[in-house]
């Protein structure tokens, strides 16, 4: 029978973010993943600075053969409304294909990858997990996504509302490409006159991402096409989608009811239901939980139980993903119906685009925490660029 260390399942950000951590650690770390990478993955695809500075990648770097759009601004507003652009003048943050972004991240881990292996069987046995029948580890990382077989494990079948959503990402030919508006620096969001969700279009180079996910499933498949016939509407696209676009859903934290950690157990990122409540962004605490839990497990010296790894969900509580405006908070008092009327006449004031939307939701003006955290793992230090305010 083969054994490791750690165990981590799901080769995604949050994976390969908790194994970087762990390389110096002295510990056997495998990472089982059922697909084979490259692989193509349903995500926007933008991630901040931030991202960047606590994995210690130099942009630059990552850029050399690589997909890496800087973006300065975004345009904001419901759909069928006048939309506000929010323009830095500065990079802010990136674009980046999430099939070139996760085989990257996981290359540079230096963990023990097998790819093409799904797990069929998770059994306790004593203090250990066998994973498959022929695999053992005393500690098992669950980073396998929203239906991450090791959350499965420890009793979470749901875990609270999924956002559900459906989006495409290809590369335009050259006409496609000329009869496109919409500009590689600035991402277009459009919310859903309910506010129970969003669309986006990002064009990334030749390639172009369009999507729209919701906290509610029910009648999405109208919603995207409603979305669609917006942006040929509006003249932002000239040109039919490819038919099939790929669905996938995840939790956002402040709805996800999920247990975090059990005996030699931890779940990161998606699995444990840990997008950003607002954006649904998931790459940034995939990242942060990532390395809370690779901080958590060299910390319990070898000793997994339950009790040793309690700190992990304090940690992530104290983190970003926790954090909640005073617009957010106060927002939650009123009428469902007044609500929404508030907040489609917010979305038409550049003021609160720029400061709540963009830089709370999506820009994350104060993710210092995650610096800090950063720094534990790697002595590189890049000085701080100068566009990142």
């Amino acid at each position: 029978m083969d054994s490791c260390d750690v165990l981590i399942a799901g080769g995604g950000p949050a994976g390969s973010s908790c194994a970087w951590a762990l390389r110096s650690s002295g510990l056997h770390v495998t990472i089982l993943d059922k697909a084979s990478f490259p692989r193509n993955k349903p995500c926007g695809g933008w991630i901040t600075p931030p991202v960047f500075e606590a994995l210690a990648i130099d942009p630059d770097d990552y850029a050399r053969g690589r997909t890496l759009q800087p973006i300065t601004g975004f345009l904001v507003g419901c759909m069928a409304r006048h939309a506000i652009e929010v323009d830095y003048a500065r990079t802010v943050s990136y674009g980046i294909r999430r099939y070139e972004f996760d085989e990257f991240l996981l290359r540079r881990s230096q963990a023990d990858v097998r790819e093409r292996l799904p797990i069929i069987s998770i059994q306790h046995s004593g203090d250990s997990w066998i994973v498959n029948g022929n695999i053992k580890t005393r500690c098992l990382v669950g980073a396998g996504g929203h239906f991450c077989p090791v959350g499965r494990s420890i009793g979470n079948a749901s875990g609270g509302p999924p956002v559900v959503a459906q989006e495409v990402e290809f590369e335009m030919d050259e006409q496609q490409a000329a009869s496109c508006s919409v500009r590689q620096e600035i991402p277009e969001l459009y919310f859903c006159q309910d506010l129970r969700g969003y669309g986006w279009c990002f064009r990334k180079g030749d390639f172009i991402n369009v999507g729209l996910g919701r906290l509610d499933q029910h009648g999405l498949g109208e919603h995207v096409t409603r979305f669609v016939q917006f942006l040929r509407a509006t003249g932002r696209l000239l040109f039919d989608l490819p038919h099939r676009l790929c669905g996938h859903a995840y939790l956002l934290s402040s709805y996800s009811r999920r247990e975090l950690l059990d005996d030699g157990v931890l779940l990161i990122g998606d699995a444990a239901g840990l997008a950003h409540p607002q954006s649904g962004e998931g790459i940034l605490p995939a990242v942060e939980s990532g390395l809370l839990a690779a901080r958590v497990i060299r910390s319990a010296n070898g000793n997994y139980a339950r009790c040793q790894l309690q700190a992990y969900p304090a940690l992530l509580a104290g983190g970003l993903i926790s954090r909640r405006s005073l617009v957010e908070t106060a927002a939650e008092r009123l009428p469902c119906r007044l609500r929404n009327a508030v907040g489609r006449w917010l979305l038409s004031k550049e003021w609160f685009c720029r400061r709540e939307v963009i830089e709370n939701w999506f820009l994350h003006a104060s993710s210092s925490e995650l610096m800090e955290l950063s720094s534990e793992f790697h002595d590189f230090r890049r000085p701080r660029d100068p566009f990142i305010s």
